[in-house]
């Protein structure tokens, strides 16, 4: 059997070594060091000066800490995109407060400003305000954020910027991760750059990034002795990881050039296919890393629905996958409220993300496009 093709994996560029000797050399194996700082200025200056960035240990626990910080507790809710991965969700229920979903639009598939607006009313209509928002670039694609913000600051409700999938996507040509409260990113293995594992919390000034490493050090008072007066955690980014984080900064925009031309790969690969959309940007003001590129397919005109180009696809070792499954269709936030008319449920019943990789080969192109081809040519 041929080699897998899969969806998104890891794309070293040759730097990360060095960072990461230096960290053995110099003995830095420990949640600090120059590789930690130096990581967060890179990013800093790559999204934007204004912002100030803390690097943990995973983008679930940039999140967690960002609810912390917009003192989000027990009892509150939290509105957030339905259609997302769980880890967007989770951390409000770590707070022990309350999810409630929103649905998607069809334009950029991520959250709808209008049923948010009709949320936010109804919640308060029922005597409970929403403590923050959740807003997530799917995919990287930007949502409407100045919708959204508008909407955020009108009912004065904390935004959060789940910008996970999407480092290096601007909308009117500014950073993702930079518009909310508080911006989220994301270093996972399968991400647009990686450090094995990894996230940061993008903060809007000094204090609440200092406030964010000190919970993510277990909150240790400035005593000689371990003295704690708030609950911390274990979230702070290691000196190695961060190495590898450096090294992969040095070739974050060829990485999305390259997701980019896959993505144009697919745009003429279906140009003449009636019955398959592309995610791509609405407008001018949006541009996307199309971390991963997805489609929509109409099995009444295709003939053939997106589980039919998933399996056999399979056949051929190549990874797709369908879209994030809404979570309030999860099992374990059946309970939770959910506003909308279920786009969400129909981008998920019908959408498949395909490979999109910053490593893919012409080799791999080929074979993904016999492999779709089987389909089409029926």
């Amino acid at each position: 059997m041929k080699d897998k093709i899969w969806l998104s994996s890891p794309h070293m560029g040759g730097g990360e070594q060095k960072y990461v000797q230096e960290a053995f050399d110099t003995n830095w194996v420990a949640p600090l060091g120059p590789n930690v700082n130096g990581f967060e200025a890179d990013l800093e200056n790559y999204i934007g000066k204004e912002t100030k960035v803390a690097c943990l240990a995973s983008g679930t626990s940039a999140l967690h800490l960002a609810l912390i910080l917009s003192d989000v507790t027990y009892g509150d809710e939290v509105l957030c995109q339905s259609i997302t991965f769980s880890a967007s969700a989770n951390p409000i229920v770590y707070q022990g407060a309350k999810p409630v979903f929103i649905d998607s639009e069809y334009e950029t598939w991520n959250m709808c400003p209008k049923v948010l607006e009709e949320a936010i009313e109804d919640r308060i209509s029922k005597g409970k305000k929403p403590k923050a928002i959740i807003v997530v670039h799917l995919y990287g694609m930007p949502a409407k954020m100045n919708e959204i913000m508008s909407v955020a600051r009108k009912y004065d409700i904390t935004l959060i910027e789940d910008a996970a999938e999407a480092l290096g996507s601007k909308y009117k040509k500014n950073k993702c991760g930079t518009f909310g409260d508080f911006g989220i990113l994301s270093f996972n293995g399968n991400k647009i750059i990686t450090t094995s594992g990894g996230g940061a919390l993008v903060c809007k000034n000094n204090k609440e990034k200092e406030k964010a490493i000190f919970l993510a050090t277990q909150a240790r008072d400035n005593a000689p002795h371990y003295q704690h007066s708030e609950i911390g955690y274990n979230y702070r980014m290691s000196n190695i990881t961060a190495g590898i984080g450096r090294g992969q900064m040095e070739v974050l925009d060829e990485h999305i050039n390259y997701r980019r031309a896959n993505h144009k790969f697919y745009k003429d690969l279906f140009l003449n296919v009636e019955g398959i959309t592309l995610l791509t940007e609405p407008n001018d003001d949006y541009y996307s890393n199309h971390w991963l590129t997805s489609i929509i397919i109409d099995e009444k005109i295709t003939g053939f629905n997106r589980e039919d180009l998933r399996l056999i696809m399979l056949e051929d070792n190549i990874e797709t996958r369908p879209l994030w499954k809404p979570m309030h269709l999860q099992p374990v936030f059946k309970d939770c409220s959910y506003y909308g008319s279920n786009i969400s449920e129909k981008l998920f019943k019908d959408g498949l993300c395909l490979p999109s990789g910053s490593n893919l080969t012409d080799a791999d192109r080929e074979r993904i496009k016999l492999s779709i081809n089987k389909l089409l040519e029926k």
